[in-house]
């Protein structure tokens, strides 16, 4: 059986936790520590960062781990690369499990960006109300520009913003359309800027400025070394070569992580 690093902060990477657990795979569960209360999962956990490549590179021989699934955030690039560069000095295989991209619907009022910089520049001049749906790490170079209000969702509390400058609403996904129309609603959004993290889990925000005609600033994923990337936790099952053989059933199941 393999031994697997399984990098994770993500709906996918929690599925696969538990797709692993109920296959009886020796697994270790990463998480960055970007989140206070991060998800319990069914695998043994390690919380931080590794120390670079080199430090990750100690963390495999160490382990003797012999496999590596990244499943995290399309936008956590850092651990991403590192992965690829770590693994290549082991001769380790490497797997991504990557949620798709999203892509515009008739009626969205996208403007894709390269970078957070370019999200920046990319604001109306006039005073707008912009729901900032990026995350807590990367805020700051938004907040300086003080022609506009912010509405900011975060995971954990701790950050507040005086009322004439912003809100903050502390809510964890997946979320819905119905919530956050009616979010959009009673704070007035008018712009919507985002990163292009795909996935299911906060989709309603995009559908949701689709319905009220508001504009989206869609920040692109940052570039990532090439690696082999499935979609999907049966791709990966099969990869590690511990499914139970063609069993549509079983996929089905490790594919909601039951």
């Amino acid at each position: 059986m393999p031994r697997v690093l399984l990098l994770g902060g993500t709906t996918e990477a929690s599925r696969l936790a538990q797709a692993l657990a109920a296959v009886g795979v020796d697994a270790v569960f990463s998480y960055a520590g970007r989140t206070d209360a991060p998800l319990t999962q069914p695998l043994p956990t390690r919380v931080g960062g590794f120390g670079g490549v080199a430090g990750l590179r100690d963390y495999l021989q160490r382990e003797a781990i012999t496999h590596v699934v990244d499943a995290t955030h399309p936008f956590a690039a850092q651990m991403s690369r590192h992965a690829v560069a770590a693994c290549a000095e082991q001769g380790l295989p490497l797997l991504a499990l990557e949620r798709p991209a999203w892509q515009a619907h008739p009626g969205d009022r996208w403007q894709q960006v390269p970078d957070l910089a370019a999200a920046v520049a990319a604001l109306p001049a006039t005073p707008a109300r912009v729901f900032l749906a990026i995350g807590r790490q990367h805020v700051q170079a938004f907040l300086d520009d003080t022609r506009h209000w912010y509405l900011l969702r975060l995971v954990d509390p701790g950050l507040q913003l005086p009322p004439e400058r912003g809100a903050v609403v502390l809510d964890r996904g997946p979320f819905t359309l119905a919530n956050d129309l009616a979010l959009l609603a009673q704070h007035g959004i008018t712009h919507v800027v985002a990163k292009n993290a795909g996935g299911q889990g906060a989709q309603a925000k995009l559908d949701a400025a689709r319905q009220r005609g508001c504009p989206v600033i869609l920040i692109d994923r940052p570039p990532i070394p090439a690696r082999p990337v499935v979609c999907s936790v049966p791709e990966v099952l099969r990869w590690l070569d511990c499914t139970h053989g063609d069993d549509p059933v079983h996929a089905a199941r490790a594919e909601r992580g039951v």
